[in-house]
């Protein structure tokens, strides 16, 4: 992400293309939360109107995360930033460890599958003609270049598929680290009684150096991830 340009006045035309990539991955994140849960029995997030692909039951439970957050991180750094949740029964997580693994797995597994339609997008762009890679204008949200001649809402589509395959992937990797509140702290304790232990140790007296240390972590696993995708897209 600090390969990216500093924020400048002409990216705030760029907010809605972010806004709109954002409320998409965190809305299918916790919609794949909220199924899967219904699916293992838990129906506490459909009750609340979480198994929807509509952004607005989402917002409706974290307006200052899906809403003020995104914006204020966009006008600071120029991408967004956010969160959203859904709720679940933690009766039902202790009797059904494992169904809550798989709940907890399932949000960054959709955004994998949102990362994967993207980055084919971009592909089969690339192949068609509709864009083209050029290594010097490249950057973190603009992956492809429209060719002169190309239509007029290629641009809008390249740059939209490029922050989308880019934030779905960062909520990928960023979600399974395992430290709680991120979602693959559920999975490692779904999975195995140490697991259990470690989370409820670090969320009872360490939960707010876990966002710390997965921010100090993450980036030495997103690079290299996404350095690899970007490899198989040209």
């Amino acid at each position: 992400m600090a390969a990216m340009d500093s924020f400048s006045p002409e990216q705030l035309l760029l907010l809605p293309l972010w806004y709109v990539s954002f409320l998409l991955a965190v809305t299918c994140h916790e919609a794949a939360h909220a199924w899967v849960a219904h699916l293992g029995g838990d129906s506490t997030a459909y009750q609340g109107g979480q198994v929807s692909l509509n952004p607005l039951p989402h917002m409706q439970r974290e307006p200052f995360g899906t809403i003020l957050v995104p914006v204020i991180s966009f006008v600071l750094m120029g991408w967004t930033i956010g969160w959203a949740s859904a709720p679940y029964d933690p009766h039902w997580e202790i009797r059904y460890p494992r169904r809550a693994a798989v709940m907890a797995l399932a949000g960054p597994l959709a955004n994998l599958l949102l990362a994967a339609i993207f980055f084919t997008l971009l592909k089969v762009g690339l192949s068609a003609g509709w864009w083209i890679d050029v290594p010097a204008l490249r950057a973190y949200d603009q992956l492809v270049v429209v060719p002169d001649g190309g239509a007029s809402w290629l641009p809008g589509l390249s740059r939209f598929a490029s922050i989308s395959l880019l934030l779905n992937s960062v909520l990928f990797i960023f979600n399974l680290l395992p430290v709680p509140p991120l979602d693959g702290s559920s999975v490692l304790a779904g999975i195995s009684r140490l697991g259990r232990q470690l989370r409820e140790l670090l969320q009872t007296s360490f939960s707010f150096f876990g966002l710390i240390i997965a921010w100090v972590v993450f980036p030495y696993l997103f690079q290299p991830f996404f350095a690899l995708v970007i490899s198989w897209l040209y």
